[in-house]
């Protein structure tokens, strides 16, 4: 026992430990942001709690106005001309900002007319106008320790013209999307060629708080203002809500005159395409075809309100520290003893963390999902399934034992025993029938044959007294050679005990009697049997030491029963009968259609005086 608990312990402890160095391997590499392989399912599991934090109220300091599909069909057609996009600047212009950013990419000469006529407009505004970053492969993708490690290095810059970019501040308008699309993060800083440019949103924002920002250690600062960014001075995307979330005004009716001046006065304006197929729209957890200027506010409005995701190195190492602990945890659950409850534990543990990630993300607050899941699923997987297999080739192992107990016990008592470990720990004293039989001759026929025949006709004898005592309800306590003794009353007691007894006596006699008649000539000619029962009480009890016991009925009844058989033989009948027995089991018909003579006053070997005894011959031969 104590060899196989130190085999046990071995894998309960070494398995939680090899668990935490997978997670601690993930866990370092999601430190530096090299896990695009977790990428989708992070994605996924993103998309879900946003879900589940349901839409927000965006920051009123930000306000949109769309270049929509009412401003494209006034204006006659799609891209806007430069001189009535100069318009709705002016017309922003007048009713006060904060700032204005022009989320429109102004690269190609036009005519000089209307160009100039732009320039002048975003002279005379608080104004940043767009400029783009070209990465390798053409687009630029979430890649944890890629492009994104440090700040983004693009290949090239897209800047305005010269008179647009002299005329107003320039921010890169490029996002990170992950592999479905969706974006993820704006950057905030780039670099090319050793030039660093800061992106649309932080510019806009720092114009808006007047003052220049201050880069960090995985954090930018605007005044007062601390937000928090990830890898690469990255921030993180926490969307607000479906396509219109963010308050939004047609540049219609900004050209039109219709819109309140409340409604753009101290704000920070972003203009940008809402047209139909436009092109610059993104996928989202609440919208398939968020429009890209929305997505630019969404970055502008975390900057200015700092209501956005916090996800720094702080948070990195929470996930690395979640990605040790956890799978130790969940697997040193899966090595409990108790596997069942060890499961149910698992599952409680899991659901608890999960709630615990969605409440911090709707907090505001993303830690990783994908890191923790992907360090714990395989470990708590493989241990899992190592310790089904461990069950079941233990469980067939007990069942092996129990059938083999179910052998060598007798069956009633067997199965008794499987379930009241407890039994007869200590002697009990009750009543019960006992039964004896024995072959005559045996002994002297067993010198002249040989091992194969000896042994062929005692299991043969076996067989059909177990077979007999179990039809009767009995059992048999033991097999001495050629003889057996039966009880009827253990493992309990019942009121049958005396008739079962007595029924059981009888179909011994007539099939011991059949099978020695099918025996060879030679063989069943020297061989006999005899008969004992008797009812009293006994003392049951389990006797051996700690290392082997064996249940055991002992007693006076017990010698009275193996003593009837010498007065059966004595008298030249089968079965010799207690009147204590025979009276008590109202005998009548179980008797059949042999020959009961008595009662007889019978010297009992070893008993001091008489008893009333029964003799029964099988008539039916």
């Amino acid at each position: 026992m104590k060899a196989f608990a130190t085999r046990r312990a071995v894998p309960v402890l070494v398995a939680p430990v090899l668990a935490g160095l997978w997670g601690a391997a993930l866990g370092w590499s999601h430190l530096d942001g090299g896990m695009p392989l977790l990428d989708r399912l992070e994605a996924t599991m993103t998309d879900l709690r946003t879900l589940i934090r349901g839409t927000t109220r965006p920051p009123e300091d930000v306000v949109i106005v769309a270049i929509d599909d009412e401003t494209v069909s006034r204006e006659g057609g799609y891209p806007l001309g430069r001189a009535t996009i100069g318009r709705i600047v002016d017309s922003i212009t007048e009713l006060g900002p904060q700032a204005v950013a022009l989320d429109l990419l102004l690269l190609d000469r036009g005519e000089s007319r209307e160009d100039a006529a732009l320039a002048a407009s975003l002279s005379s505004a608080p104004a940043v106008i767009a400029a783009a970053a070209v990465f390798s492969g053409g687009r630029q993708w979430l890649e944890g320790g890629g492009l994104l490690d440090e700040i983004p290095e693009a290949e090239r810059f897209l800047l305005p013209l010269p008179a647009f970019s002299e005329a107003a501040a320039v921010g890169m308008v490029n996002v990170a999307t992950d592999r479905t699309g969706a974006p993820r993060f704006v950057p905030l800083l780039f670099r090319s060629e050793g030039r660093v440019e800061a992106s649309l949103p932080l510019r806009v924002a720092a114009l808006a708080a007047r003052v220049d920002p201050e880069i960090g250690s995985d954090r930018v600062v605007l005044g007062q203002m601390t937000i928090p960014t990830d890898l690469g001075y990255v921030l993180p995307l926490a969307f607000y809500g479906p396509r219109g979330t963010i308050r939004t005004v047609s540049a219609e009716k900004i050209l039109a005159g219709e819109v309140d001046p409340g409604v753009v006065n101290g704000r920070i304006v972003v203009i940008g395409a809402t047209v139909t197929g436009g092109g610059d729209v993104f996928p989202s957890p609440f919208d398939p075809v968020l429009p890209g200027v929305e997505v630019i506010s969404t970055a502008v409005a975390h900057l200015v309100s700092g209501d956005g995701l916090v996800r720094d190195r702080r948070v990195r190492l929470a996930d690395a520290g979640v990605a040790v602990l956890l799978p130790m945890l969940l697997v040193g659950l899966v090595a409990w003893r108790r596997s069942a409850i060890g499961f149910a534990a698992v599952a409680g543990v899991s659901l608890a963390w999960a709630a615990a990630n969605v409440a911090a993300f709707s907090a505001g607050i993303w830690l990783s999902a994908a890191v923790p899941i992907a360090a714990a699923l395989p470990p708590v997987m493989l241990f899992g399934a190592m310790q089904i297999w461990q069950n079941r080739s233990r469980a067939q192992r007990f069942a092996s034992q129990s059938a083999l107990l179910q052998r060598v016990h007798a069956p009633g008592l067997g199965r008794w025993l499987a379930t009241h470990g407890d039994f007869l720990l200590e002697p009990m004293r009750q009543d019960a029938a006992v039964v004896f039989i024995d072959l005559s001759g045996f002994t002297g026929l067993s010198e002249t044959l040989g091992p194969s025949a000896t042994r062929e006709i005692l299991n043969g004898f076996h067989a059909l007294v177990d077979e007999e005592v179990t039809d009767c309800g009995g059992i048999v306590s033991s097999y001495m050679g050629d003889g057996s003794m039966i009880v009827f009353g253990l493992p309990e007691p019942t009121a049958r005990d005396a008739a079962n007894a007595v029924r059981c006596t009888v179909g011994l006699c007539r099939r011991t009697r059949a099978w020695l008649d099918a025996l060879p000539a030679p063989t069943s000619m020297r061989l006999g049997f005899k008969v004992g029962a008797h009812y009293g009480p006994i003392v049951a009890s389990r006797l051996g030491g700690e290392g082997r016991q064996h249940i055991a009925a002992t007693g006076d009844t017990v010698n009275v029963a193996s003593r009837l058989m010498e007065v059966a033989a004595e008298h030249g009948a089968e079965l010799a009968l207690s009147d204590e027995l025979l009276q008590l089991a109202k005998a009548g018909d179980l008797l059949g259609s042999g020959l009961l003579t008595g009662p007889m006053e019978a010297d009992v070997r070893g008993r001091s005086g008489s008893l009333q005894v029964w003799l029964w011959r099988d008539t039916a031969k």
